[in-house]
């Protein structure tokens, strides 16, 4: 890759930031396409996350941000202008400054997991989800799948208010049948989602007891990070449907290409992101084409 004084500047910010993944797909995408931009990850913490943003943006080389842990909630709070997927979730993923020169901040996590599990064929409108963690992406994710038509969603985060807050707004605004959960029993769900940062690390606890979860459910974990993590290897190892949280990243890029300024390479990406999928998925977790996707749990299957 070969970087001048025209290349667009894109960054990805977290903190800690050894975990993301965007800049790995980003960066082989404009690559492979012939774009003259390049995406940086920045370590940037809380507090100087606001400032960073809006001198970051003020520069006419750079195109925009991806947000990660644990700026998603706090940039919604920056941001002068959001989606409404933005506003139901308090939480933002992409920055940009938008013609009228206002900060501008959409989400994508949700809709990328929602079309994540249309992709594996997982069900889950008409399903009871557990979902584990309240932040962020949490967020995005429960919002997502409560506009897509679930039957249940229990959040589980230690802590409570967080909980809390995401379930009335979940009843308030999709009139589904939300509730903050006092523990993460897996018992009685049938999927289950760790929005959570367990299993960041490998000392981690895991985020729940897998030996609880009923056996046609299904198990995702989103974590870019360490995979595949302690949660899936224990859920794969009972025989469970378990997904990792690649293909969610996967499917937001063409969102976010869109809305940093490139519907073409948009559409070319939709046409074609095997190569995105081979890159950041580890061997262990790719599928063989001619295997069925898990011919044991078909009563989950879409």
């Amino acid at each position: 890759m070969r970087i001048t004084g025209t290349t667009r500047v894109f960054y990805c910010i977290a903190d800690p930031v050894d975990q993301v993944r965007a800049p790995e797909v980003f960066n082989e995408v404009f690559l492979r396409h012939e774009v003259d931009a390049v995406m940086v990850p920045l370590r940037v913490t809380a507090a100087h996350l606001t400032a960073t943003l809006r001198n970051l943006l003020a520069s006419p080389t750079v195109g925009g941000v991806s947000l990660s842990i644990p700026h998603k909630a706090a940039a919604a709070a920056t941001v002068d202008r959001c989606s409404a997927a933005a506003l139901a979730a308090n939480a933002v993923n992409a920055v940009r400054f938008n013609a009228g020169g206002e900060l501008e901040g959409d989400l994508f996590d949700g809709a990328g997991f929602i079309r994540s599990l249309d992709r594996a064929g997982l069900a889950y409108a008409g399903k009871r989800i557990l979902m584990l963690g309240a932040g962020g992406a949490a967020s995005a994710v429960a919002t997502a799948l409560a506009a897509a038509g679930v039957a249940e969603l229990a959040l589980f985060d230690p802590d409570l208010s967080k909980a809390q807050h995401l379930a009335r707004v979940l009843r308030r605004d999709f009139g589904i049948a939300a509730s903050d959960v006092p523990t993460n029993d897996p018992q009685g769900y049938d999927v289950i989602v760790n929005a959570s940062p367990l299993g960041l690390k490998e000392s981690d606890p895991l985020p729940v007891d897998v030996g609880a979860i009923r056996e046609h459910a299904v198990v995702c974990d989103i974590l870019m990070k360490n995979q595949p993590t302690p949660l899936l290897r224990a859920a794969r190892a009972r025989g469970l449907v378990a997904e990792p949280g690649f293909d969610m990243l996967i499917q937001q890029t063409p969102l976010y290409l869109e809305f940093f300024g490139y519907p073409e390479l948009a559409r070319a990406v939709r046409s074609d992101d095997a190569y995105l999928l081979d890159l950041i998925t580890p061997a262990a977790l790719r599928r063989r084409p001619d295997a069925a996707l898990c011919p044991q749990n078909t009563g989950v299957m879409a």
